[in-house]
Parts: structure tokens; C-alpha cells; sequence
């Protein structure tokens, strides 16, 4: 599966500021949008990658469209942490599995 990586994202940029976060990495599609953190720390950061996967397979799984008005969906209506596709991408942060078969472009 090829999974691109997008330094300097302005998408990642407006997640950073409404989430309040330093760094950040979202992912749209097959494409992990980053900011405020290179491409080599964030692929150091093996958990931090799994939990970008989960997200590109969610797309993959739902289809983009769908996915997306799902995903804003479950954040209002249960909040960012509870929402079930955070939970699920949480759960995956161990899972190494989700590794094999990536190549990052």
C-alpha cells in the first residue's frame, strides 16, 4: 500500500490550532499531512505511524467521502476522544502488523 507522507500541511495546520496541538499529523485519504514535525521524526515514532495507518485504512474501508462525514459525525457528537475512529486508531498504536506491506512516498 503506498501512503504519502505531506510535510509543511496547511490541513495539519488548522488540525494543530483547533486541537491545540505543537505537532501534528492527519491523515486525508492515503496522504499523512503533517506539521511542525519532519518525515523522518514522525516515521521514528512507530506508535504515532500505526494510529496514522488505522486512519488510512478507515478511509480505504468507508470510502473518502463517507468516511470523512462519518469521522466529523461521531467528533460532534461524542467528542474528539470518544470518538469511536480515535478509539480504534488508539488501539492500533501497538499493532506493528500495520507496517508490512507500506511504502512511504
Amino acid at each position: 500500500m503506498k501512503v504519502y507522507i505531506k510535510e509543511n500541511s496547511r490541513y495539519a495546520l488548522l488540525a494543530a490550532r483547533k486541537l491545540k496541538g505543537e505537532r501534528m499529523a492527519m491523515v486525508l485519504g492515503n496522504t499523512i499531512h503533517l506539521h511542525n514535525v519532519t518525515k523522518e521524526d514522525f516515521l521514528l515514532d512507530k506508535a504515532w505511524v500505526c494510529h496514522e495507518l488505522r486512519h488510512v485504512l478507515q478511509f480505504r474501508q468507508h470510502g473518502y467521502v463517507p468516511f470523512l462525514g462519518k469521522y466529523l459525525w461521531d467528533w460532534m457528537k461524542n467528542g474528539y476522544a470518544n470518538n469511536r475512529f480515535e478509539k480504534e486508531a488508539n488501539e492500533s498504536e501497538c499493532d506493528l502488523s500495520l507496517l508490512n506491506d507500506v511504502e512511504f512516498i
